[in-house]
């Protein structure tokens, strides 16, 4: 498995179009956004073969996680939660203190394996209930 940042729009958008817009009936209006255009984002390869994305933004000393998606092939096997680690490293490598997500709630117990404590209510997020997490670096 390696994790890289990546320029590869399509790749990450194929990722996110299966599993948010196929897997989880999210509106592509809502999926594929114009701050892909200004966010970084990191794509995980297992043998050559884009299975995870996850998209980042900085601002100030904070840095956000977004648009995680895994395919489900590669769910259970550690993937996911290197990605986490490995946009947690580059958000501080690049001079953030935090890192905030917003967690599908069915999701926190993997984001709080990961050091992420939730935040502040439960709210919908495309049809999806998510909460804030938040994560010191």
């Amino acid at each position: 498995m390696k994790i890289v940042v990546t320029d590869d729009l399509a790749a990450c958008h194929a990722l996110r179009r299966a599993v948010f817009i196929e897997e989880q009936n999210v509106p592509e209006e809502l999926e594929i956004d114009d701050l892909d255009d200004i966010a970084i984002h990191l794509l995980a390869f297992v043998e050559d073969r884009p299975v995870g994305t996850a998209r980042l933004f900085i601002k100030d000393e904070t840095g956000k996680i977004g648009r995680v998606c895994v395919l489900p092939e590669a769910r259970g096997t550690g993937l996911g939660a290197a990605l986490i680690r490995a946009a947690c490293q580059h958000l501080k490598d690049r001079g953030c203190t935090a890192a905030q997500l917003g967690s599908q709630t069915h999701a926190l117990p993997f984001y709080e394996k990961l050091g992420f404590a939730a935040f502040g209510p439960i709210y919908d997020d495309a049809g999806i209930p998510h909460r804030d997490m938040l994560r010191r670096l």
